[in-house]
This record gives structure tokens, C-alpha cells and sequence, in this order.
């Protein structure tokens, strides 16, 4: 009897032992799933110093990356991955928050943990972006700021070639629909950074035509907002339209590819982020190509990426170290010298790396609505200061920009017009050169990869080359 009891409470804790075993192993790794070329790496393994440091525990960091939310969204939902920590954009956190996949971040256990340390840097981000993260629509009870800490953060508007291209023509979409440059335009293949400022550009038009604007007068930013929510039937359709026109000029729809299209000339316009385009007018000036930035008069969207915890997370305290990790102003100024990409984080430390930071000619900008201390004052000389207005949009900019949102039910709807835009009304001489370009594109992209990382180092030293001759 004592045998058989003995093998029943063997059996009863063996699931809790197994476990317990596979939970111990899982803490010594983190699951970091980010944006592609989107962060220095040589902070992964300076990370688990670190942490090593803080905490007495090793962890080994597995780091993956992928180029589009939606990709990223559905392997959360599916259950595909344990990731521990994920960088979606503002509208897919809504969606993570509204079907309860998240974590909260700024536990009252974690923050106190990390204050006792004297190592809380989630008060470096900008109290501008904490106020965006907090107009993203939540459930009833939950906070976007502890569910969601901001990373890094641009505009949607044009790369274009200034051979072929005038700084006047680029400050406005119209440029996508000019015929002149059928086959050397290429489009971001990311829907909602798409639709939207398209959205706003048939809207401008339509105003314009039923005389409610002027020629040259837009929508007013209150507009603009309350479009970023639009996703009914006939504004969807709307902007369908405005797409088949602008396929028939369109070369290829781009996840990543674009920047180098238009670095060797292979392309003139793209719709693309601002961070993609501060790499390519980088890389563009060392070969003799001269790239510009524009985002449109009609106005665009301002998009943000910030970090989450997925709910099925398993290494969530290492999750928590990390973002903060993130946050910290030496290490966000790396991130921006390495990618191209601005971070949420404007402490002083980061006002005074402006200048180094700056690929473009800079210009007087009125950044006073980003760079505040701690009382909400702007930091001295933020109203006019020499920045490069592709990194750091001036408050006009901003003024004409809106914020993404999650569509909810909707989404789907447009995803089917993406699709259709994509895809139908192909002629066999359009799919026969599609194939052709994408054949060359899976070589070019296999070449890319090996590229990356030299490329990324080569700027790293450049601008440090540039540091060291101004401080000289």
C-alpha cells in the first residue's frame, strides 16, 4: 500500500517537477523579437553582462527578427514562439492590449526593485511619447504606459532622387501618381502605412474639389486624427482607387529592399519611414547619389514602435531588464548611430548628440515639443535648434501628422483591398517580370545580409570619425 501511495505522488508531482526542470532552463534565455537592422548588437551581449551584473543570473539572449507586423502578430496569437520580448507598432499594441497578449512592464515590484538599484531609466523617454502611448485605446483599466514602453520613432513620406526629382514636387503625394516615372517608384509594403497617408491625400483632393480648402490649403490636424480611425466601406474603396492608379507607375512593393533600389539608382521614389531613409541617403552620399526626404504638404502619419512583453512570455523579469536596458541614453544614442532610426529617449544627453547624429544638411527646427525636462519645460534652445530634419521633424511636420490606430474587426477588409491592389489585373509580361525581379531580389537579398553588418559598422566608424573631428 505504501509503495502504490508512494508511486501515486511520484506521478502527481512529476508534471510539476518536469516543469519546474524546463521553466529553470528557460530562464537563462531571453526571446527578443525586433525589427530588422533595428538595434546596435553589440548591446546583445553587453546586455547579459549586465544583467549578470544587476541580478547574480546569466542569460544568453536569442534575438530573431521580422520585417512585418502583421507576420509578428500572428506567430504571438498562434502560440509559435515563446518570445519574451516583441517591438510592435502603435496600432498592433492596441490590438495586443484589446485581446489581452500582454504583460504589464512597470510592475509597482519592478520598478521598486530597479529604483533601490538606482537603475529606473524608464524616465528618460520623452514625456511627449509617454503622452502618445497613453492615447492608444486600451481596455477599461489599462494603462498603455505599463503595458508598452516606446523604442524608436519617424514619419511615412518620400525618398527621392534629386537628380530626377525637385524638393517641390516631394511635398506632395501627387509625386506617386506622376507618370514620368512609371517603373522607378517603389511602395513599402506595409498597408496601413500606406493607406493612411493616402487616405489624407484623396480626402485633400476631394475638399479641394467640392471647394471646402483652397488650392494650396490641407486638412487640419483635428481631420487628419480623426481619419486615422476611418476604415469604413467607402473610404476603403477610395483608396483602392488611388492605388490601382498608382500601381500601373509602381515597380515592386518593398519589405526592405527599397533603400538600396534607391541608393543604386534603380529606383528614384519610395514611399517609405524615415529611419530607411536616413540610411539610404547615407550610404547613397558615399557612391555620389544625392537622395532627399520629404513628408508631404497634405499630410502623413507619424508612426512609433514601443516594446511589450507577449502574455505567454516565460523570462519576463529578464524581459523587464532588458527594456529598461534599452532606455537607458547612452545605449538609445548607439541604437540611433547604428540604424538610422530615432529613439523615444531625449534626455539631455541626447539633445547634446544631435549634431553628431545628423547624416542629412541640417536645419533650424523647433523640436521644443520633444526635448523637455522633467517639468514639462522645454530644454534650452529646443525652439530653434541645428538638427537633421529627416531624424528629427520639425513641429510643422508634426503638426500635419497623425497617429495609426487598430482597425479592430476591420482590418481584414483591408487587407483583402491590399491584396487586390497587389495582385490582380497582372498581363503574363507583368508576372514574367515579377518573377525575374524577385528571382534577383532572393540573390541580392542573400547578398544583403552578408553586406549588413559591414555596412553598419563602416557608418558606426564614420560618424565617430566625425565626433572626433568636431571635438578637435
Amino acid at each position: 500500500m505504501k509503495k502504490l501511495l508512494y508511486s501515486l505522488i511520484c506521478l502527481l508531482l512529476l508534471p510539476a517537477v518536469v516543469s519546474s526542470c524546463v521553466d529553470d532552463g528557460r530562464k537563462e534565455i531571453l526571446k527578443v523579437y525586433n525589427w530588422g537592422d533595428y538595434i546596435d548588437e553589440d548591446l546583445i551581449p553587453e546586455f547579459e553582462a549586465w544583467y549578470e551584473e544587476q541580478t547574480g543570473e546569466s542569460v544568453e539572449i536569442i534575438y530573431q527578427t521580422f520585417d512585418i507586423n502583421e507576420v509578428m502578430l500572428a506567430k504571438i496569437e498562434n502560440g509559435e514562439a515563446d518570445f519574451d520580448v516583441v517591438c510592435p507598432s502603435e496600432y498592433i499594441i492596441e490590438r495586443m492590449m484589446r485581446k489581452e497578449l500582454l504583460l504589464p512592464i512597470l510592475t509597482e515590484e519592478f520598478v521598486a526593485e530597479i529604483d533601490a538599484k538606482g537603475i529606473n531609466y524608464f524616465n528618460c523617454v520623452s514625456p511627449y511619447f509617454k503622452e502618445q502611448f497613453s492615447l492608444l485605446e486600451a481596455p477599461e483599466g489599462i494603462d498603455p504606459n505599463v503595458y508598452s514602453v516606446g523604442y524608436m520613432w519617424g514619419t511615412t513620406g518620400i525618398l527621392y532622387n534629386k537628380a530626377y526629382v525637385t524638393d517641390e514636387e516631394a511635398l506632395s503625394w501627387s509625386l506617386m501618381f506622376d507618370e514620368r516615372f512609371e517603373g522607378m517608384i517603389f511602395v513599402k509594403d506595409a498597408f496601413r502605412d500606406v493607406y493612411s497617408p493616402m487616405l489624407i491625400y484623396a480626402k485633400t483632393l476631394e475638399a479641394r474639389e467640392a471647394g471646402l480648402l483652397g488650392e494650396d490649403e490641407t486638412l487640419s490636424i483635428e481631420t487628419i486624427r480623426e481619419l486615422m480611425y476611418d476604415s469604413s466601406d467607402e473610404s476603403i474603396a477610395l483608396v483602392e482607387g488611388y492605388l490601382k492608379r498608382m500601381k500601373q507607375l509602381v515597380a515592386g512593393w518593398e519589405a526592405d529592399f527599397g533603400k538600396e533600389m534607391m541608393t543604386q539608382e534603380k529606383a528614384w521614389i519610395d514611399l517609405m519611414w524615415s529611419g530607411d531613409a536616413v540610411w539610404a541617403i547615407d550610404e547613397a552620399s558615399e557612391v555620389d547619389v544625392e537622395l532627399g526626404y520629404a513628408v508631404p504638404k497634405e499630410g502623413s502619419v507619424m508612426w512609433f514602435d514601443g516594446w511589450v512583453i507577449p502574455k505567454y512570455a516565460r523570462n519576463a523579469k529578464a524581459a523587464r531588464y532588458f527594456i529598461n536596458y534599452m532606455c537607458m541614453p547612452e545605449n538609445a544614442i548607439r541604437n540611433m548611430d547604428a540604424t538610422g532610426y530615432v529613439s523615444v529617449v531625449t534626455t539631455q544627453e541626447v539633445f547634446d548628440a544631435i549634431e553628431d547624429l545628423s547624416v542629412c544638411e541640417m536645419e533650424q527646427l523647433d523640436l521644443s515639443y520633444l526635448f523637455v525636462d522633467e517639468s514639462g519645460e522645454p530644454l534650452e534652445g529646443s525652439e530653434c535648434v541645428w538638427a537633421d530634419p529627416v531624424l528629427y521633424p520639425d513641429r510643422s511636420v508634426i503638426d500635419r501628422s497623425g497617429v495609426m490606430h487598430d482597425s479592430g474587426d476591420r482590418t481584414d477588409k483591408m487587407l483583402e483591398m491590399w491584396s487586390r491592389v497587389k495582385g490582380d489585373n497582372l498581363s503574363t509580361g507583368m508576372l514574367v517580370g515579377i518573377i525575374l525581379f524577385f528571382s534577383v531580389m532572393l540573390v541580392w537579398g542573400i547578398l544583403r545580409k552578408i553586406d549588413t553588418y559591414r555596412k553598419k559598422q563602416q557608418m558606426i566608424m564614420r560618424r565617430r570619425r566625425h565626433r572626433l573631428e568636431k571635438k578637435r
